[in-house]
């Protein structure tokens, strides 16, 4: 018990920056949604899309091969340190020399602008400092320095956050005369309102930059080295991983991608396909709690889990963490579901608006990819890791293939809904391969009971009709009390000791 009260802890810590730092970088959303029309920030998240496959691919799984084998008796962690830095540092100057390279052919393909070239210049050089100080953010990690990780994390976000609003909010509301008239001069020299969501790549590359000196110290202690024998296990390792990885990418991202290029012109009479991406992506952006809630978990679980490996009660240990962890995201996806209409006040334009029905669906699969998170620690404790691939790539299959199907007929809840299937599924055939390969006696019943009370409680809240504000507010709050209730009086017991 008193492990799991160390992760509890360590997952604190770990996302504080994740948890205060990404909800400051969610007031961007109604700055986003108020400046920018669907249209302009389907530019955005189109192109974001891309990142997230082009970020597996310059770290291809070299971050968790590095805890795995740091980890391991007598080894090195310096050597591996630098050895992985070196490696990760040579790789990334190639692959963004080739997408600068591309840009113009990219920016060609796409009918962008010059100024939406530059757009794809600064995401390769924002991806090359992503990837070179992941290694360092390992290694603190590795060493249990998870004030410093918070600190540095919270920093680069309030630089992001604070940038944003000074020219998207400041800037904007001055240059147009709302206030501070005498000032426009002034921020004539230093905004400019045709810059659009160029501020956005900019600013992020800029505060992704500003991350070096803050790990200067993590740095400094790096050498140039390289040791094709040391790396080449690691490598074998990680190769799997990379392939997951980017599987596990076409079920985060490629709904906006097909979004755009697999949507009837005209299915949404009112929108053009980059506006329905907008919609999409701003909703997808409500279920940014529960992706918090998990991101800040496996901040933490996946140096423990590897930690306690060789622990003769850490499958107890386990299936007492994925019970909680599953009570805690369950929880919620019943509150935000329940209170959708208040959370839709974060989209300021009702043209956002209109897509809010896909977060529940959303909040749900994201619930089924924290399960599968934590299922995941059998193939990766026994250095299976080509099962992982596997799952991955089969739910990456079942994303393409749902959202092929459904996009066209149900447009963007199509694409919720295959996300939802797709999660649902990995999570499922890794527990069942689970139970072959490292069996943890997980309480699945008490699991289940917990996920399917939640989703009854969430029917109940939207689906029951209340005209007078104040009631239903009390009703969707209560029907929040009663999971907390039933939550309390089945474990109170346990958790009284815990």
């Amino acid at each position: 018990m008193s492990i799991a009260k160390k992760l509890v802890g360590q997952t604190a810590a770990y996302g504080l920056s994740s948890i205060v730092g990404r909800a400051l970088n969610y007031l961007l959303v109604p700055v986003y949604t108020a400046v920018f029309m669907p249209a302009e920030y389907g530019v955005v998240s189109y192109l974001y899309a891309f990142v997230g496959f082009f970020n597996i691919l310059y770290t291809y799984g070299m971050e968790t091969a590095f805890f795995r084998f740091a980890n391991k008796p007598d080894a090195d962690q310096r050597k591996l340190y630098r050895q992985v830095l070196s490696l990760i540092i040579g790789s990334s100057v190639v692959f963004t020399s080739i997408l600068i390279l591309a840009s113009g052919a990219i920016a060609d393909y796409k009918e962008y602008t010059a100024q939406e070239q530059n757009y794809i210049i600064w995401l390769a050089l924002i991806l090359a400092i992503d990837a070179i100080v992941a290694i360092p953010f390992a290694w603190l990690r590795l060493q249990n320095k998870a004030v410093k990780f918070a600190s540095i994390k919270m920093a680069n976000i309030l630089v992001t956050v604070g940038a944003n609003l000074f020219f998207l909010v400041v800037c904007r509301s001055i240059y147009l005369g709302e206030y501070l008239q005498e000032l426009r001069p002034l921020i004539s020299k230093i905004y400019d309102p045709d810059f659009g969501i160029g501020y956005i790549f900019l600013i992020n590359l800029v505060a992704n930059a500003l991350l070096i000196p803050m790990l200067w110290r993590e740095l400094s202690i790096f050498r140039f080295e390289f040791n094709r024998e040391l790396l080449r296990p690691m490598l074998v390792y990680a190769y799997p991983l990379l392939f997951m990885g980017l599987a596990g990418m076409v079920n985060e991202v490629i709904d906006r991608i097909l979004l755009e290029e697999w949507l009837p012109e005209g299915f949404y009479p009112a929108h053009s396909n980059e506006a329905v991406v907008g919609i999409y992506s701003a909703c997808y952006k409500l279920s940014i709690f529960m992706t918090l809630a998990i991101q800040a978990f496996r901040y933490a679980a996946e140096p423990f889990f590897f930690s306690q490996a060789e622990d003769k009660n850490s499958p107890q240990t386990f299936a007492l963490i994925m019970k909680w962890f599953v009570i805690a995201c369950a929880f919620i996806f019943l509150f935000i579901s329940a209170n959708l209409e208040d959370f839709a006040l974060f989209l300021r334009s009702e043209a956002y608006r209109e897509g809010i029905m896909v977060v529940p669906v959303l909040l749900l699969a994201n619930l089924f990819l924290g399960v599968y998170y934590n299922l995941s620690v059998w193939f990766k404790l026994t250095d299976k890791t080509q099962y992982g691939t596997y799952i991955s790539f089969g739910g990456a299959a079942v994303t393409l293939l749902f959202n092929l199907l459904l996009i066209p007929v149900i447009g963007y809840m199509g694409s919720a809904i295959a996300t939802l299937i797709c999660y649902f599924s990995m999570a499922l055939v890794s527990y069942l391969l689970g139970n072959r390969h490292y069996p943890i006696p997980y309480p699945t019943k008490s699991i289940l009971g917990y996920i399917l009370l939640a989703i009854g409680l969430v029917w109940l809240a939207l689906y029951i009709d209340i005209e007078n504000f104040w009631l239903r507010h009390a009703f969707r709050m209560a029907a929040c009390a009663v999971f907390l209730a039933i939550v309390w009086l089945r474990e109170r017991p346990r958790f009284l000791k815990f």
